[in-house]
């Protein structure tokens, strides 16, 4: 009994002691942590490169390289990841470039010529080697070929031919050599049915040697038409760096400038059939539950100039528009946004399209070309004469 009053005693001494044990901390201050799933957004990473007077277009290389065309300088500037210039080379005209997997440039110009006395400047395709005996780069670049349209496909001349412009390039991969390193090139033009080849307005095949193939006639459920592609410009094939080992095949997308087109981005397969391959029109489907908007939505464009596809395993598309001054994401089945993190519960797709006018940050005037290499996007801002860059936030470690 003695002991258990002691030790009331001593209970009763210590609770009303505060400071024998030190005051209670007050923790207020700690926030309580947010598990919620990171903002999916594509952010900018500055500087932007810039030092242009016109940027038209941008490609990523085989060999690892950033190559810019200024077209005001009439330049194919190549760049380091970082943005530090490797070398620049001259091309007459130039305003597009692509580099194939034996590390040739194919550059898209302009030629100058006079026939029957008359001075005309027509479209030009360049091949550029960038080899001099075991030294490699624009600094030892030369032009070993060049394409004048229309003379790779007929010996005659109408004024109508100069009319003509080719706007991009898209390479193809394949294992076997004698098809590797073809190339389409899209064609905007006015005559209807030129030396029997079809009309201008076209997509044409060259093969490796840079010898004209044929144009692309498109079957659909209506029939074989020679005249498909309206006003065509941009142009991706599925052979992106960093793949060596890329994917085989002719399949292509490619963007439409035609106004009376509503649907501007499409993609083209090569399907094999009873009767041989036909070039067949893909179809990008909606999907409500996963996304509010797909790539073949009716509208959604208003001048696609350009896009491309990321070479990893995401396959992702960008398409930018010169018009809206915006740049769209999808993925590799059309859908716009980013799948979220698979423990994250969310099903629908993260919307990360983005832009508006301005020389802000985000913001574009007049974006012409698009690039992704190693989770970096690379926007051409042509009228503010840059090269903007993104990362999207799931790529930050």
């Amino acid at each position: 009994m003695k002991h258990k009053l002691i030790l009331i005693a001593v209970a009763a001494a210590l609770s009303g002691c505060e400071d024998y044990f030190g005051s209670k901390t007050d923790l207020d201050f700690i926030e309580v942590p947010n598990y919620g799933i990171r903002e999916i957004a594509y952010v900018p990473i500055q500087p932007a490169f810039t030092g242009f007077v016109h940027p038209t277009d941008l490609c990523i290389g085989f060999d690892e390289l950033l190559y810019v065309v200024d077209a005001g300088t009439e330049e194919i500037i190549c760049l380091n990841e970082s943005g530090a210039e490797q070398g620049r080379f001259t091309v007459p005209g130039v305003k597009s470039v692509r580099q194939d997997r034996r590390l040739d440039l194919i550059a898209i110009g302009t030629h100058d010529s006079t026939i029957n006395g008359v001075a005309y400047t027509l479209p030009a395709i360049y091949r550029i080697k960038q080899t001099s005996g075991n030294d490699y780069g624009l600094d030892y670049a030369r032009i070993s070929n060049k394409i004048v349209h229309p003379f790779y496909f007929k010996s005659t001349f109408s004024t109508g031919d100069a009319n003509a412009e080719f706007g991009q390039i898209g390479v193809l991969a394949s294992a076997n050599p004698s098809l590797n390193n073809r190339f389409y090139v899209t064609r905007r033009g006015s005559i209807a049915n030129n030396a029997n080849q079809g009309p201008d307005q076209a997509v044409v095949l060259f093969d490796a040697q840079d010898q004209y193939l044929s144009p692309v006639s498109v079957t659909t459920a209506a029939g074989l038409f020679t005249n498909y592609f309206k006003q065509p410009q941009g142009m991706v094939s599925f052979a992106q760096p960093p793949q060596f080992t890329a994917r085989a095949g002719d399949d292509f997308w490619f963007t439409s400038l035609d106004e009376n087109q509503e649907i501007r981005v499409q993609q083209i397969n090569l399907v094999e059939t009873p009767f041989g391959a036909d070039y067949k029109p893909g179809v990008a489907l909606p999907n409500p539950d996963r996304a509010d908007r797909w790539i073949g939505q009716p509208g959604l464009f208003e001048r696609p100039v350009g896009m491309t596809m990321a070479g990893d395993q995401t396959r992702y598309l960008f398409v930018v528009d010169e018009a809206k001054d915006s740049l769209f994401q999808f993925t590799a089945n059309g859908l716009e946004g980013i799948p979220p993190p698979p423990a994250s519960g969310a099903t629908r797709y993260a919307k990360v399209s983005f832009g508006g006018t301005g020389t802000g940050p985000m913001q574009f005037n007049g974006p012409v070309a698009v690039g992704y290499w190693r989770s970096i996007l690379y926007v051409v801002d042509a009228g503010n004469g840059r090269v903007s860059r993104f990362k999207n936030t799931l790529d930050f470690e």
